[in-house]
């Protein structure tokens, strides 16, 4: 074996165990028949994206899923892959077209795609080079892009099929439109923020009365000119005599009627809403029901065109609002303005205010709504946390119809091909369903110059919705059979966001359903089995990380400075099953000090002594002797054991953080902090050391396989160093033993683990701990030369009187000494009596007292000043409610500090 060097070099690890595991393939997926598969499919991250702290959450926990399967004997499948991203891949490659002052329509479409192309070739991979680095354990013979030849026919199959199913249909109705990237949008790719604007308060003059009006209050004057209508409550007793008659419309001036629609909100402003059917949703439900004109005053690009008139046609829309309201001003039809705050949806890619525009668009019907309730619901699909299934349940008691075209080049073309000649706007729902007209087809018509294909393409979501098993060869029998999709699907585990469970985990949830074994039960259909919801990761102010707030730090930078292992312990460790997480750099550095803990600790079992047979469990477990056992002995077992019982419940239950937390607890505190350094003594003596080292390589041994999924490459460093395996193979290729076979392995050789023993040991490690804790509060952490006074009882007198000498060791004292009564001293309850810590043989009390008698002073000063704000009206009535709690929460913590330093002036 060769030596464990002083310090641990974790770039060299990393590379070099990285390169081994791709050379022998040991991340392929393989199908053994008479095992149990484990599988997950990534999800795709845009072929744009570079690693993000989101995606090293979300990927570190699919690697630690995927690890522990192949350590628990099962074949591992994790899928990788990326995804178009129709918009943000468009707008990425049309943004370094303007630098070179061109756009696509100089390239035409042909070239342009050519052109998405060569960007994807170029620098469309950087993103999946960058989970390599964080250790993700992928079976990268198997990546897949959402574009591929086979994937892409899997989309166009899944259209043409839902087309002949019913479920997909064309037709002109109200969408969510990008004035930038000129397409449509789901409601889920719009993000709702507040925002400052305007009302205006507006009067429109009765045809029939002049010099009376009906006022409305719009934030939108510039769509005035598409008017149609004033609409009010049929029980409103304000306008109930107008209903019927008209009003000028103020801007491009033209009659237009007063209706009545129970839509109105009588409370609302003045209780009459104008009616313009193309700009607003509600508006176009009200322009159907009493079939009123939709007049489109604005071009797709957000300009108003001719429809607004003269003095708006032309004009960018937000500067059309402030010339619309200097218009209505000077006609005098402007009665009032008011500032109003209110919800403005924007494009989540390009960041600016979408528009409700009236287009032809394709939407689908979704597909098997009552069975994907039933999988979540029923049990078949289980979401962690399980409150998200609620979330996802209401979702589809509501849900509308998808529109799944978008204005894009870059994406799946939509496999729709018309008759030249035909008038498209023409078209009716017969005319789609007849081949002499329309042909919808994955290979296109055999006469294609007789026919013009459909310009739009497909939502990017329309493709990843297939993910599961259009990435295992669906829908080619020979592909799918080569992939395994009849052993492997449905997959294990989903890790993703929240953000996501409509767009992408429904719509799968769905597409599974519909396209995978048909006439099969709902729970051989779903594509996955268990859902794990990450949670958002935020700064230390609560803010979520984003480039444009510059608060998220570069995961490579990271790996750096800390290691890919130390990057996957310490952002785990912060993250508690679907909870948001503050990120702490800190923690992150805390990762690194455990490898550099478990590097230290492996080497000092290296420099203990010679190693046995360490290349099994057997082995090892058969070089101890229960008969040279001390207590210790048996709590490290005891406690070994119930870390790996507690790591397996975490895992059952999908709480990584806290299968991090037990680990660390149990290696740090339990092992390196008690037990290696209760053993020093015994690896001096001969007749104890071979079983003290015995115990070592079995807690080493079992601690390595039970990390080796969280920090990957130092416990395969570990492995090898320490003659677990041999150079030929890899920890994952030895299975991890639960914890009731390690109870069973060692009762095979006899062993059985003294429960009292090991009780006893705690409460011993407990009573060091507080009274290293107290030693501390007096600044005394370093002195070995303080005496403790015991109040006990017999019992606990004679378990310490027992184990004197190590626990005066352990608890940094001089001596422990037993006493009735100690009046003044400072004191901390243990399990095993009260200690009281002697400082008149100590501390200098004189010194002491002036020490703690200035610190108190300050202290004084500090609360004065801080109570005297919180007594000021001025700084009370003004400052924000989180300034002010603040405040409040820093006195009650001075005031705290303040009765403390007077406890501990008062014992000296």
């Amino acid at each position: 074996m060769a030596e464990i060097t002083k310090s641990y070099e974790s770039r060299d690890v990393e590379k070099k165990w990285y390169a081994a595991w791709l050379s022998a393939h040991a991340f392929a997926g393989k199908v053994v028949p008479d095992k149990k598969p484990y599988s997950i499919v990534i999800p795709p991250p845009n072929v744009t994206g570079v690693l993000t702290m989101g995606h090293v959450l979300n990927n570190t926990l699919q690697d630690i899923l995927i690890r522990r399967a192949r350590l628990e004997g099962k074949p591992a499948l994790w899928v990788p892959g990326t995804d178009h991203a129709g918009i943000a891949t468009q707008t990425v490659v049309e943004r370094e077209l303007r630098k070179q002052k061109k756009t696509r329509h100089d390239f035409g479409r042909q070239k342009f795609v050519e052109k998405v192309w060569e960007w994807r070739h170029e620098k469309g991979g950087i993103i999946l080079e960058q989970l390599r680095r964080l250790g993700a354990s992928c079976d990268w013979d198997r990546t897949h892009f959402t574009m591929d030849p086979a994937y892409s026919r899997a989309v166009l199959k899944v259209f043409v099929e839902l087309f002949n199913r019913g479920h997909i249909y064309r037709g002109k109705r109200m969408v969510n439109w990008c004035p930038v990237s000129l397409t449509a949008l789901s409601d889920e790719e719009v993000i709702m923020k507040p925002s400052n604007g305007t009302l205006y308060k507006v009067r429109y003059e009765l045809v029939d009365r002049p010099g009376e009006y009906i006022q409305v209050s719009t934030t939108r004057p510039e769509t005035i000119p598409g008017d149609v209508a004033i609409a009010v409550h049929p029980e409103d007793p304000r306008y109930t005599q107008l209903v019927g008659k008209k009003v000028w419309r103020p801007l491009n001036r033209t009659q237009i009627p007063i209706i009545a629609d129970a839509a109105v909100d009588k409370e609302f402003g003045s209780g009459a809403l104008k009616i313009t059917p193309a700009h607003d949703k509600v508006d176009y439900e009200v322009g159907l029901r009493h079939k009123l004109q939709a007049i489109d005053v604005l071009n797709p690009d957000g300009v108003l065109n001719e429809l607004a008139g003269p003095g708006l046609a032309g004009l960018e829309r937000f500067a059309g609002r402030k010339k619309a309201a200097e218009l209505l001003r000077e006609s005098g039809n402007l009665v009032g303005e008011e500032a109003y705050m209110n919800n403005v949806g924007y494009s989540e890619r390009a960041d600016v205010p979408i528009e409700p525009r009236l287009t032809e668009q394709w939407w689908l019907r979704y597909p098997r709504v009552e069975e994907a309730k039933a999988a979540v619901r029923d049990g078949h699909i289980k979401f962690h946390p399980e409150r998200w299934s609620k979330v996802y349940l209401h979702w589809l008691e509501n849900i509308q119809d998808w529109c799944i075209s978008r204005q894009l080049w870059w994406g799946h073309r939509i496999p729709v091909w018309y008759r030249k000649g035909i008038d498209r706007a023409k078209l009716t729902e017969a005319d789609l369903k007849d081949p002499t007209k329309v042909l919808v087809s994955v290979d296109g018509p055999a006469d294609p110059e007789n026919w013009e294909q459909e310009e739009d393409v497909l939502d990017t979501w329309a493709s990843s919705w297939l993910w599961p098993f259009a990435t295992m060869g669906w829908p080619n029998a020979e592909e799918m059979k080569k992939a395994g999709l009849d052993y492997f699907y449905p997959t294990s585990t989903l890790v993703t966001g929240p953000d996501i469970i409509f767009f992408w985990v429904a719509r799968m949830i769905m597409a599974g359903l519909e396209f995978m074994r048909p006439g099969e039960p709902l729970e051989n259909r779903i594509p996955f089995k268990n859902v794990y919801f990450t949670g958002i990761i935020r700064d230390a102010q609560g803010r979520k990380m984003s480039k444009s707030l510059g608060n998220s730090p570069d995961p490579l930078t990271l790996i750096d400075k800390y290691g890919a292992d130390g990057l996957r312990f310490g952002i785990i460790s912060i993250a508690p099953q679907g909870q948001d997480i503050r990120f702490q750099e800190e923690r992150i550095e805390g990762g690194k000090n455990f490898c550099n803990k478990l590097w230290n600790a492996s080497r000092f079992r290296q420099m203990s002594g010679e190693a046995g047979d360490n290349s099994a469990l057997a082995t090892i477990v058969g070089r101890l002797d229960s008969s040279k056992f001390d207590a210790d002995d048996h709590a490290i077992l005891d406690r070994l054991q119930a870390t790996t019982a507690a790591v397996e419940k975490a895992f059952s239950e999908f709480e990584f953080s806290a299968a991090v937390q037990s680990l660390y607890g149990f290696f740090w505190n339990d092992f390196c902090d008690w037990y290696v350094e209760v053993s020093k003594a015994k690896l001096q003596a001969a007749d104890t050391k071979a079983n003290c080292l015995a115990i070592q390589d079995l807690v080493l041994r079992q601690t390595l396989l039970l990390l080796h999924p969280f920090i990957p490459f130092i416990t395969e460093e570990l492995w090898h160093l320490l003659g677990y395996g041999p150079d030929a193979s890899f920890i994952e290729d030895v299975g991890i033993e639960t914890a009731a076979q390690l109870v069973a392995a060692l009762a095979d050789r006899g062993i059985r683990i003294d429960s009292a023993a090991a009780v006893a040991v705690e409460q011993l490690k407990a009573t060091s701990s507080q009274a290293r804790a107290l030693k501390a509060e007096y600044n005394l952490a370093s002195r070995r030369d303080v005496r403790f006074f015991a109040k006990t009882g017999d019992s606990e007198w004679s378990v310490i009187q027992a184990n004197l000498a190590k626990l005066t060791r352990m608890a940094g004292a001089a001596e422990i000494v037993r006493r009735e009564s100690v009046d003044g001293a400072p004191a901390v309850v243990t399990p095993l009596g009260t200690l009281y810590l002697d400082l008149a043989s100590t501390v200098d009390a004189g010194a002491e007292k002036q020490r703690l008698a200035k610190e108190l002073e300050k202290l004084r000063q500090h609360i004065a000043g801080t109570e005297a704000r919180l007594a000021n009206p001025a700084f009370v009535g003004k400052a924000p409610p989180a300034v002010l709690e603040g405040a409040k929460k820093q006195l009650a913590d001075l005031q705290a500090k303040k009765a403390e330093l007077e406890r501990l002036l008062a014992a000296l």
